[in-house]
């Protein structure tokens, strides 16, 4: 009789079958311009599966939203997208993602996305994907870089879910590496770089994530912080089980939470931008409709 396989055979078969899958190589390209009341989309450039399939204007002409769609759901081992943003003076633009963005297992590849957006003088991006899920074995890149010229603002949030928590899935292997910087004019106003090593004991540590599966966080960067803004976002009511605070910099607003889930960290994030909005970026806070499906 022929040997029985162990599992061992069979995870490194299906981990041989991943590092052999050629990994997509996305790109994404948008533009958007003033022009007389309306912020127009007026560049969309693709290559693989990145998508923005048209101009939303929810709230009116002045706020263009947009989708960024990723058809084939996850990122895998060897997966490499890229998106970059230019938002001419003037003009305003919101970013979305249509479901949760999901980081899988890799099969001993590293995936990676970046994030390039530049901001005309007096522009504004507002940039609020939901949440990214990296799944226990995932080998992830993330990198955002945003650029801002006089008067420009940038507000973006990330929701970061270690392993499929609603599964009882945590992240005891794989690695996460994390890269952010905003600057002003060639100033850097916020840099920041992470590594999380899935199973370390820094993601229970209470220094580090301190159990929490979830960490999120929320920057506005380009105007000096009224103390009214950090007074309406530290008066909000916090559900239990999250860990909240936030900060004011030169030129930069921090709102972070630890939370034992992604649904609980949105809606704290969710309501420090309805507060900011008005107060920060001079509009009604109006809620993209794609969170409602």
């Amino acid at each position: 009789m022929p040997a029985a396989r162990d599992g061992r055979d069979g995870r490194d078969g299906q981990a041989s079958e991943e590092a052999a899958r050629p990994g997509w190589q996305a790109r994404l390209a948008l533009g958007f311009e003033r022009r007389g009341a309306s912020s127009a989309l007026v560049q969309r450039e693709h290559c693989g599966p990145l998508r923005v399939q048209k101009a939303l204007y929810p709230e009116g002409p002045d706020v263009c939203h947009a989708i960024l769609l990723h058809p084939p759901g996850g990122i895998a081992g060897g997966d490499s997208l890229e998106i970059s943003v230019n938002v001419g003076a003037g003009a305003r633009a919101l970013l979305t993602t249509p479901g949760a963005g999901k980081w899988y297992r890799a099969g001993g590849r590293q995936a990676r996305q970046s994030l390039r957006v530049r901001v005309g003088e007096g522009g504004v991006v507002e940039y609020l994907p939901q949440e990214t899920i990296v799944f226990d074995g995932a080998e992830a890149q993330m990198q955002t870089h945003i650029e801002l010229a006089a008067g420009a603002l940038f507000c973006g949030w990330e929701i970061l879910c270690l392993g499929r928590t609603a599964s009882g899935e945590r992240f005891s292997h794989g690695r996460l590496e994390l890269a952010t910087r905003i600057e002003k004019q060639g100033q850097p106003l916020w840099l920041e770089r992470g590594r999380l090593l899935g199973g370390s004991s820094w993601l229970q540590a209470a220094p580090g994530l301190a159990g929490f599966p979830v960490s999120a966080s929320l920057l506005l960067a380009g105007r000096a912080v009224a103390p009214e803004w950090l007074a309406a976002c530290r008066a909000l009511p916090v559900a239990d089980g999250l860990l909240t605070g936030v900060t004011a910099l030169p030129e930069l607003l921090v709102a972070r939470c630890l939370a034992p889930g992604a649904e609980a960290a949105r809606r704290w994030l969710s309501e420090v931008w309805q507060q900011l909005r008005p107060l920060a970026l001079g509009k009604a806070a109006v809620l993209p409709r794609i969170w409602n499906t």
